[in-house]
């Protein structure tokens, strides 16, 4: 388990990420550019690793923000809590490999249903896609980049 877990360090090891890319939804015609930060706490004692994730849509004022809770982790699997001001609480489940580390939700009773996947590059940063879709035919197409920040880009900050 050990040996999986440490062949990735985005979300599996406590950190700080930077992030950028787009977001394309079905009713609007132009791309979003986004940025976001990942911080990802040390592992509680029940094994559980907590996340706060920030997005901001350029052009927009409000900041997104997502807690995620990580947990019942295994060389292949884990689950997930989602939590933010739109959803609510949902649960899902992840998948682990020596490339990815990904996860979906699928919440009937809401409409909801949607999968993030990260794969790991050479330099260590991680390209990023997901999907989510709406039961009132919203969807949200998202493909990015997440990296550990340099001295640079802390200091820009």
């Amino acid at each position: 388990m050990v040996d999986k877990l440490n062949s990735h360090p985005f979300i599996l090891t406590p950190s700080s990420w930077l992030g950028e890319g787009k977001i394309q939804l079905n009713m609007v015609e132009e791309e979003l550019a986004f940025f976001t930060r990942w911080n990802v706490a040390h592992t509680n004692g029940s094994g559980q690793i907590e996340c706060v994730q920030e997005i901001q849509v350029k052009g927009l004022s409000d900041i997104m923000i997502n807690h995620f809770i990580f947990y019942d982790i295994t060389p292949t699997s884990f689950s997930i809590d989602l939590e933010n001001q739109a959803l609510g609480k949902v649960i899902g489940q992840g998948v682990i490999n020596d490339q990815v580390i990904g996860w979906e939700f699928r919440v009937a009773d809401m409409g909801f249903e949607g999968f993030e996947f990260y794969e790991r590059q050479i330099d260590g940063s991680y390209l990023m896609r997901a999907e989510y879709a709406t039961s009132d035919q919203f969807r949200t197409l998202i493909k990015g980049k997440v990296w550990v920040p340099s001295i640079t880009d802390k200091k820009q900050k």
